[in-house]
């Protein structure tokens, strides 16, 4: 009997560091753009865009928060924020993030209006802003408490916040025209202070999807999908910059490629989406889903080349139980 137990133990050991990417986050559920965190109750938070099934060209309505402690059990705890909540936006629930400070939650997040118009530009009407909502709880719900974008021009998506060590926040985002844009936030959250700033990214600025920024060790990182595809990076050693290019994280897959990085119990973590077929999907066509890979720095802080893998994250409880 007791051998019998602990081969089901193995056999279930074994089992857990199988394949988990995509991560496990819901049946038929397409998700993307995932904003990792770890918060106060010592859980680790995505907060991701959600797809629908045969959505036409990012018509999305809505955002989505999970929570895990061994990032293989996920927790879904439903939509946070939706668009039909906001008075100034009705589509492109896109890529969000949120942040912790004042002892309350913020999810920063794209939304807009209008169509836009593929084939005659020229009649396109889509506009997007970019909003932010605070709740007492990670879970939400959050609320929109400016009833308003945090500006009207220039037309932007894909915001980050940072928030710095000395409480300073810092938000980021994506631009009709300029991209590599900070704003430092009003205290409150509520506002940012001043104008939109152009960073100096040492002379390299490619087209770029949503950055992410984090700090280790003193040291700044501006990472993003470079042409959308391609997870890149810069240093620094503020967080508005000047900034110096490094070089890729992840190759291109196919579609675009939205991340985050955070370190969770010891292990530093890469967030990101892949496009992959659904079995048994309406649509033929390859969907969104998030996955994740262990991120490993080299002794001088620059950061080495991720491969995708099918067993993604799958042996964490195991690397986290051997601290």
């Amino acid at each position: 009997m007791k051998l019998a137990s602990l081969a089901l133990a193995a056999l279930l050991a074994a089992s857990a560091c199988q394949a988990q990417n995509p991560l496990a986050l819901g049946k038929d559920l397409r998700t993307a753009d995932p904003s990792g965190h770890v918060w106060p109750d010592g859980r680790l938070w995505l907060y991701t865009s959600h797809d629908e099934e045969c959505q036409a060209d990012f018509h999305m309505k809505d955002w989505t928060a999970f929570s895990s402690t061994d990032l293989v059990n996920w927790t879904n705890h439903g939509a946070v924020l939706s668009v039909k909540d906001l008075k100034w936006a009705d589509d492109y629930a896109w890529a969000p993030d949120a942040a912790y400070k004042n002892g309350k939650y913020y999810l920063v997040f794209p939304a807009g209006t209008g169509v836009k118009d593929r084939q005659n530009p020229k009649n396109s009407t889509k506009w997007m802003g970019i909003g932010i909502a605070e709740s007492d709880s990670p879970a939400g719900p959050f609320k929109d408490m400016i009833g308003a974008p945090l500006w009207r021009k220039p037309y932007a998506n894909d915001p980050v916040l940072f928030v710095d060590d000395d409480g300073r926040a810092y938000l980021y985002s994506r631009t009709s025209g300029v991209n590599y844009l900070v704003a430092e936030m009003a205290d409150d959250m509520r506002s940012i202070k001043g104008e939109l700033q152009k960073m100096d990214m040492g002379g390299y600025e490619p087209p770029m999807e949503g950055p992410w920024v984090f700090k280790r060790n003193g040291l700044y990182y501006f990472t993003m999908p470079e042409h959308n595809r391609i997870l890149t990076y810069y240093t620094g050693t503020s967080p508005k910059g000047p900034w110096t290019y490094r070089g890729v994280i992840m190759d291109a897959e196919g579609g675009n490629n939205h991340h985050s990085i955070v370190q969770y119990k010891g292990q530093w973590l890469l967030f990101y989406h892949r496009w992959l077929d659904v079995s048994g999907a309406v649509c033929a066509k390859k969907q969104r889903h998030v996955a994740a890979e262990y991120l490993h720095f080299n002794d001088d802080g620059t950061i080495r080349k991720v491969e995708r893998t099918e067993q993604g994250v799958g042996d964490f409880p195991q690397r986290a139980a051997k601290r």
